[in-house]
C-alpha cells in the first residue's frame, strides 16, 4: 500500500535510510564575517565518480548583509509519518529553512525544480519572530510531527537576554505561529533541541544568552559557571518542562542533542564543550531509569599542554590547549559517534554499541589551534580552524566537516584567520576513519566567505527521527 505521504525521502525505519540512494549534493551556508557582501548558500557535487567532485556547483546569495548564517534544516522528514494521513499528506523534503544568527531573519530556499539551483521564496523577517513567538536569535531547526522547531537564544525585541526557546512554524506557509513551550520551569538559556518522538519526550541542551556569545567567550563568565551546564526534558505533546538535569557549573556549554534514531530507545548523547576544572571536554549520555532521566559522562577528552608562545590570549595563562568539543554527530545505525575538537583539530570517532561504553575507533587531524595539521591534498598549508560541524551520510560510509565556529569566536581562538575549508572521511563499516585526499573545497572555492553547517541531499544522520523499528 502507498503510504499517504509519498516522498520517497521519508523513511520508516533507520535501516530503511542507510539502504536509500547515496546523497549527490551536500548544502553548506557560507557567510562573511565582515558584514560587506552577502552570505549564501553554496551546493557541492559530492558523486566520487562526477568530474565536479568536491566542487561548489550551485550558489544562492541571501538579500541582506551581517546574517552569519549558521544551522539550517528542512521543511519536512521522516518524523512526518508518525502521524501520516493526519495533515501530512503531500508534505516533501523541499525547502531549506535557514536562519541568519546575528540578523534573526530566517530565508526559505526552495530546491525545486533544479536541486543545485536553491531559489529564495520567503523571508521571516525578526519582527515576525519577535512578534508571534517573543524570541530571537535562530539557531537550530528541526522538522516535527506538528511543525518545523526553531531553537532560539534570545528573547524578543528589546528582551535579547530575556529566556531562550523553541519556536514553531507552519510546515507550509513557514509563518511563525507561536512559543512552543506552555511551562517552560526553570529553564532559560537554550542551544539545541531534539526528542525521542514514541516516547514523547524533547530534550533541549544550553549555550548561553546572546551578549554572552556574540562577542567570543567571555573568560570571566567561563570561570564563574555562568554558561550552560543543564539538560532539560520535556513533554514533547504539552510542551511542559518535566526535569532539568545539573551536570555541574565546572561542565561549562552543553551544546548538541544526538538521540539515538532506534524509535523505541531511551537514551542519547549530548556534548559538552570545556570544564573548568582542567579544560577538558566530555561526552554525556542520557537515559531513564526508574522514572526519571538520568545523565552520566561517558567520554572525557583532555586538554593538551602547549607552548603559551602558540596560544591566543585566552588560553595563554592556562599552557594547554583544551579540545574545544563544538559538534557530535551520532550515525544512523546508532553504531559511531563523531566528536569534533575544535581547538586540537582532531576528529574522533567512538564505537558507541554499547552506549553507556564507548570505545574510540579512530582519529583523523585537521588544523588546530597549534598544530595547524595540513590537509594532504595541500601538503605544504598549515590549516586554520579545525573540524567543527559535522555530517554523517545515512549509510554511514561518509563524514563532511568545515571549520568554523561562529564569527567572533573564530577570531578569538584563531586571531590570525580561520579561511575556509571542508573535508570528507570515508568510514570502515567495522570501525575506522581516513580523510578522502580528493575533497578539498576550501577558500576562494567559497569566494573568501566561511563555511558552517552541512546538509546532504535527501537527509542525514541529523536531519531525521525515524517512527518504525
Amino acid at each position: 500500500m502507498a503510504h499517504p505521504t509519498t516522498d520517497p525521502t521519508f523513511y520508516r525505519s533507520a535501516a530503511e535510510a542507510a539502504a536509500a540512494p547515496a546523497e549527490e549534493l551536500a548544502y553548506v551556508v557560507a557567510f562573511d564575517r565582515a558584514a560587506a557582501r552577502h552570505d549564501a548558500m553554496t551546493v557541492l557535487d559530492v558523486r566520487p565518480d562526477s568530474q565536479t567532485y568536491g566542487q561548489v556547483v550551485g550558489w544562492t546569495e541571501m538579500p541582506g548583509y551581517g546574517d552569519e548564517l549558521h544551522h539550517f534544516g528542512w521543511n519536512a522528514c521522516s518524523s512526518a509519518l508518525k502521524h501520516e494521513g493526519h495533515g501530512t499528506d503531500g508534505l516533501a523534503r523541499r525547502y531549506l529553512l535557514v536562519p541568519g544568527l546575528r540578523s534573526s531573519s530566517i530565508y526559505v530556499l526552495d530546491t525545486h525544480p533544479d536541486p543545485r539551483s536553491p531559489t529564495l521564496t520567503k523571508t521571516v523577517d525578526a519582527h515576525e519572530l519577535s512578534a508571534n513567538a517573543h524570541y530571537s536569535r535562530p539557531h537550530t531547526m528541526h522538522c516535527g510531527p506538528d511543525g518545523v522547531f526553531l531553537t532560539c537564544l534570545g528573547g524578543g525585541e528589546g528582551d535579547d537576554d530575556g529566556p531562550g526557546g523553541i519556536a514553531l512554524l507552519d510546515h507550509n506557509t513557514f509563518d511563525v505561529l507561536r512559543a512552543w513551550e506552555t511551562d517552560r520551569g526553570p529553564q532559560h538559556m537554550h542551544y539545541d533541541a531534539w526528542w525521542h518522538l514514541n516516547q514523547n519526550v524533547l530534550i533541549s541542551g544550553e549555550w548561553g544568552s546572546p551578549s554572552m556569545v556574540e562577542n567570543g567567550l567571555v573568560p570571566e563568565l567561563l570561570l564563574d559557571g555562568k554558561y550552560g551546564h543543564a539538560l532539560h526534558f520535556w513533554d514533547l505533546a504539552k510542551g511542559a518542562h518535566t526535569q532539568r538535569v545539573d551536570l555541574g557549573a565546572q561542565h561549562q556549554m552543553v551544546l548538541e542533542v544526538r538521540p539515538s534514531h532506534d524509535p523505541e530507545a531511551t537514551w542519547g548523547f549530548v556534548g559538552v564543550v570545556i570544564s573548568t576544572e582542567d579544560l577538558s571536554g566530555s561526552i554525556w549520555r542520557w537515559y531513564r531509569g526508574n522514572g526519571e532521566w538520568k545523565v552520566e559522562k561517558v567520554i572525557s577528552i583532555p586538554a593538551e599542554p602547549a607552548d603559551p608562545d602558540l596560544l591566543p590570549p585566552a588560553l595563554k595563562p592556562f599552557g594547554a590547549v583544551p579540545p574545544i568539543i563544538t559538534d557530535i554527530d551520532l550515525s544512523v545505525d546508532d553504531r559511531f559517534l563523531y566528536v569534533s575538537c575544535w581547538g586540537t583539530g582532531e576528529m574522533k570517532q567512538f564505537d558507541v554499541s554499547d552506549p553507556a561504553h564507548p570505545q574510540q575507533s579512530g582519529s583523523v587531524r585537521l588544523g588546530g589551534i597549534v598544530e595547524r595539521r595540513p590537509h594532504p591534498a595541500a601538503p605544504d598549508t598549515p590549516l586554520s580552524g579545525a573540524p567543527q560541524m559535522v555530517e554523517v551520510s545515512r549509510d554511514g560510509r561518509r563524514v563532511y566537516f568545515t571549520n568554523s565556529l561562529y564569527g567572533a569566536w573564530d577570531d578569538q581562538f584563531y586571531p590570525g584567520g580561520v579561511g575556509a575549508w571542508m573535508a570528507k572521511l570515508d568510514a570502515d563499516p567495522s570501525g575506522g576513519i581516513s580523510i578522502d585526499e580528493r575533497f578539498f573545497p576550501h577558500d576562494e572555492d567559497f569566494r573568501g566567505l566561511r563555511v558552517h553547517q552541512i546538509r546532504l541531499q535527501g537527509g542525514d544522520a541529523s536531519s531525521d527521527s525515524y517512527c518504525y523499528s
